[in-house]
């Protein structure tokens, strides 16, 4: 073989990425602080029944520090194996990274608990992390469908509080939660419309389009509530909410059925358009469209997609899923409508969009990892654990930072989220 047939033949150079290995490593020794620095005596007890299954699981007693050190070692290990897989160009496997968050997330609740007057209910727990998290996945999927077609979405928390607002109205107006639903989806499809007439067609930044109209849906819904709903609270302002539902036989499993099947319409309705966005978005002609004029649409107006038509489409459809979102906070959580009350649950739905990777079901995964760790701060804050609940309320925020850095891999948004297409 010859030197000039050497040179000819292709190279490729494997660049090391040690960025997931050095925050696991950063993570698990934080975490050693914890029982190094605060060793909590006595044991943690874990109860996962409810009290009204026909099969009751028995409850688990663990020691606290102890368990928290086995976390620390079981992370440490997967530390080491992810340097080791680094230094041989391989990439760390996103199931041994969800086996070191298990770990770590048991042995810091261990420690918490430990000690304390009461028992970690871990079915109250779980059931209110999947309930809290609600809104922020119905948001969340609002935001990868969006931007899956091109169009980013700042304005979740515009789409939630207005679907939180109209939903609040129509429902005490007409008496029935449902009417407030289907009005909740109208807003955030107007909304969205805005969203869509500035960023498609009149080429705003659509950065600027969606912070304006966060800042307009605040303002313009809190005037409204202290000149039209607070004069009128009995008339406009009382909503008859959603009930939880138990659904036969699934409810009764034990430890998934209460978590799961004893929810409100509006949990329910969330696991269907979870799975309808994920199988229409890999398995439709409607996703393989959206997903091309998100990627390159001057190959899709090439194709013959007409790429306005269909940003708009896919922009509207996100605005009704969050526009449910918003239904949750008056129909399910709070009876009414207050100033501000989704409390920048849009910005956490948006952080899901890119900590999933602008996927639908890694985005529901994260949005319930951001519910898990709020209902926590409830959670231990009952219990008399000395962890402060203002640590619990930033954690999603951490784990979203550790995501963007690194942690699951490269987040790398849609080819063309953002840009305006001008056709030429």
């Amino acid at each position: 073989m010859t030197a000039q047939t050497l040179d000819a033949e292709p190279r490729t150079i494997a660049v090391i990425s040690w960025k997931t290995p050095v925050i696991l490593g950063v993570m698990t020794v934080l975490f050693a602080l914890l029982p190094l620095l605060a060793p909590r005596p006595g044991d943690a007890t874990f109860r996962f029944s409810a009290g009204y299954e026909k099969i009751a699981v028995p409850e688990l007693v663990v020691p606290g520090t102890a368990t928290a050190w086995v976390a620390v070692v079981i992370a440490a290990v997967i530390t080491v194996i992810s340097f080791l897989r680094a230094s041989q160009r391989r990439t760390t496997p996103l199931w041994l990274i969800a086996i070191y968050v298990i770990a770590l997330v048991f042995g810091f609740l261990a420690w918490a608990a430990a000690g304390s007057s009461g028992t970690l209910p871990m079915i109250g727990l779980l059931a209110g992390a999947v309930a809290l998290a609600t809104p922020l996945i119905f948001g969340a999927l609002g935001g990868v469908i969006g931007e899956r077609a091109g169009v980013v979405n700042i304005a979740i928390e515009a789409q939630l509080l207005a679907g939180a607002f109209c939903a609040a109205i129509v429902a005490s107006i007409t008496g029935t939660p449902w009417a407030g639903l289907i009005a909740a989806m109208a807003a955030g499809v107007l909304v969205a419309l805005v969203l869509g007439v500035f960023a498609i067609t009149y080429f705003v930044d659509q950065v600027i389009v969606g912070v304006v109209l966060n800042v307009l849906v605040i303002g313009l819904t809190t005037f409204l509530f202290r000149q039209v709903l607070a004069p009128n609270q009995a008339t406009m302002n009382t909503v008859t909410p959603f009930k939880p539902i138990s659904i036969p036989l699934l409810s009764e499993i034990p430890v998934i059925g209460p978590i799961l099947f004893r929810q409100t319409i509006v949990v329910y309705m969330m696991y269907l358009v979870v799975f309808i966005v994920w199988y229409g978005m890999y398995r439709t002609r409607w996703g393989l469209r959206m997903r091309a004029v998100g990627e390159h649409p001057q190959a899709a107006d090439t194709v013959g997609i007409n790429v306005a038509r269909t940003r708009y489409m896919n922009v509207l459809i996100a605005g009704a899923i969050a526009g449910m979102g918003g239904a949750f906070y008056t129909l399910v959580s709070v009876p009414r409508f207050n100033p501000e009350m989704t409390a920048g649950a849009g910005f956490i739905a948006l952080a899901a969009v890119i900590f999933g990777k602008w996927d639908p079901i890694k985005a529901t995964l994260a949005a319930l990892l951001f519910g898990f760790a709020t209902n926590l701060q409830s959670v231990l804050s009952v219990i008399g654990s000395p962890v402060p609940s203002q640590f619990m309320l930033m954690l999603p925020y951490i784990v979203t930072i550790f995501a963007v850095a690194g942690l699951v891999g490269r987040s790398r948004p849609p080819a063309a989220d953002g840009d305006p297409y001008i056709k030429s």
